[in-house]
C-alpha cells in the first residue's frame, strides 16, 4: 500500500470506490482548509466531498447525501504499517 490514500474513495461497502483496507487504515479529509471527518466518498481529482444532509434517509435505508465542490486533501492518519 502507497503513503497517499485512493483518489476517489467511499465507505459505503456497495459503492465501486469501497476500499475497506484504505478505511481499516484511516483517511483525513480537509475540505476547503478544514478538517472534516463526517464525509461519505470524496473525489481528490474532479475536487467533492459527499455529506450527509441531516438524518434523512432514502427508501432503502441509506442516508441522503449532497456534493459539495471545492478543494480537497486525502492523507492518512497513520503512519504505514511495517511488514
Amino acid at each position: 500500500m502507497s503513503d497517499t490514500p485512493p483518489d476517489h474513495l467511499a465507505i459505503n461497502p456497495a459503492s465501486p470506490f469501497h476500499d475497506a483496507a484504505a478505511l481499516e487504515r484511516g483517511v483525513g479529509i480537509r475540505f476547503n482548509d478544514v478538517e472534516r471527518d463526517n464525509v461519505e466518498e470524496y473525489s481528490v481529482s474532479e475536487g467533492w466531498v459527499r455529506v450527509q444532509a441531516g438524518k434523512a434517509r432514502d427508501r432503502r435505508g441509506n442516508p441522503m447525501t449532497i456534493k459539495i465542490k471545492g478543494t480537497v486533501v486525502a492523507y492518512y492518519l497513520d503512519q504505514k504499517p511495517s511488514a
